[in-house]
């Protein structure tokens, strides 16, 4: 039997000016974004042909902005300037995440669990555990061993929320990682944070037994 192939016409337009492509579709909005960005790059090349260079090389102008970014940012974490250093580190996290889809991925990897990490740092100094708490787990996604600080300060977040349960769950993940891991630097605080919670989670379950006892 012979496979049938069927013809689906989607509602394209393309601005003859700037050649962006739209739908009256909307369930088509993000994949049509993402092809116009794409194509957008491409004309951006300054390489013959408009090709993508290899993965290898990585373009320099961009490195040294989110350098400086970064930097910035530490420098006004230092000088107490807390919202200052976040949206240095928030600007610094846009340029690495718009970096091109053909560039290295292990280098973004490394540039946004830096910068997530820093950003999170800069929103425990303000105990907006909620919003640093989010950005440590967004660095530890970024990168889950030789990373500490990252594990740490969700551990930290989880704690000063009062989340005892899901605190000792992340830092026991979290040490199953680093203790595998060839650098061992930053653990000893990880297991101290351990020790702190266990404790906890230990006098609670000790309270909620006595209650069940009286219960009975």
């Amino acid at each position: 039997m012979e496979s049938l192939e069927t013809f689906t016409q989607l509602p394209l337009v393309v601005d003859p000016t700037t050649k962006a492509i739209t739908s009256s579709d909307p369930t088509l909005t993000a994949d049509l974004a993402d092809l116009t960005k794409l194509h957008r790059l491409f004309l951006a090349l300054d390489t013959p042909s408009q090709v993508p260079a290899p993965p290898v090389p990585v373009q320099p102008k961009r490195s040294v902005q989110i350098t400086k970014l970064r930097e910035s940012g530490n420098l006004a974490y230092k000088r107490a300037s807390y919202p200052d250093a976040i949206k240095m580190y928030d600007l610094a996290i846009r340029m690495a995440s718009d970096r091109p889809p053909w560039e290295a991925s292990g280098l973004v990897r490394e540039e946004l669990a830096a910068l997530y990490n820093n950003r999170a740092q800069a929103y425990m100094a303000q105990q907006m555990w909620a919003e640093a708490a989010v950005d440590a787990d967004c660095s530890v996604e970024m990168k889950r061993v030789g990373n500490v600080k990252g594990w740490w300060r969700r551990g930290q977040c989880l704690r000063e929320m009062g989340r005892w349960e899901e605190a000792g769950e992340w830092v026991r993940g979290g040490l199953e990682f680093e203790r595998a891991g060839p650098d061992k630097a930053g653990v000893g605080e990880l297991e101290a944070l351990g020790r702190e919670v266990e404790k906890v989670l230990a006098g609670k379950g000790a309270i909620e037994g006595g209650k069940v006892e009286e219960m009975r």
